[in-house]
């Protein structure tokens, strides 16, 4: 799997650059601002871009921007984001295109490397990775909807799992349910949300993440 870095941090970026090398995947370019991202992107097609939303010179949301602009150039392109915060608006920005291959992680909370690339692969591959804090700020902000104010509390844990790219299985170990319960659950969010039901795990997801970035 090769994997584009952008990070304005020199040994945040040599540290994940020699994280994701032990783990397999290769790192074909690591670089500190949103330019040289795209232009990355561009020339080596990685199969997946891990990108810093603070970049030089304003480091404002310069990485979310570049990031935005290098799936457009590369449509389809995953794109895992990390942020020291939740930004809501950059966390919608990158959901609106209610498209695969979205993650947004906390900095903070990134402490175990297996965990890290696994979402990394998850990304890459069409799947979703959100920070349960990203999750919960989303679902906060849209609690007043119609459609999602419909949900029960069991039903809005089941979304935010969900969301965070969780299997059925893993859905129900959490909550300490039964599997065949997680898919009830499953079947009656998306008829609550109006949201057509799918065998899909990864499409199922994102479905869910483009009702939550509107």
């Amino acid at each position: 799997m090769r994997v584009v870095i952008a990070e304005d941090l020199f040994l945040l970026r040599d540290g994940l650059a020699r994280m994701l090398g032990a783990h397999g995947l290769e790192v074909t370019a690591a670089v500190d601002n949103g330019d040289d991202l795209l232009a990355a992107v561009t020339a080596d097609r990685p199969d997946v871009a891990v990108v810093d939303v603070r970049l030089p010179p304003t480091f404002t949301d310069e990485g979310l921007r570049a990031a935005l602009a290098a799936r457009r150039e590369v449509p389809g392109l995953p794109v895992l984001v990390l942020s020291q915060y939740v930004e809501q608006l950059y966390a919608r920005e990158l959901l609106a295109e209610g498209k695969g291959g979205v993650g947004y992680l906390l900095k903070d909370r990134v402490f175990d490397s297996a965990q890290f690339v696994g979402a990394i692969r998850r990304v890459a591959e069409g799947g979703t990775a959100m920070d349960p804090e990203v999750i919960a700020r989303l679902l906060a902000r849209n609690s007043g909807d119609t459609a999602l104010g419909k949900l029960s509390p069991r039903e809005r844990e089941v979304l935010g799992l969900m969301a965070e790219g969780r299997s059925n299985a893993a859905i129900a170990q959490r909550l300490v349910i039964t599997e065949r319960a997680v898919a009830k659950h499953t079947a009656s969010i998306f008829v609550r949300l109006g949201l057509q039901p799918s065998d899909d795990d990864n499409r199922r997801v994102l479905a869910v993440l483009a009702y939550l970035g509107r």
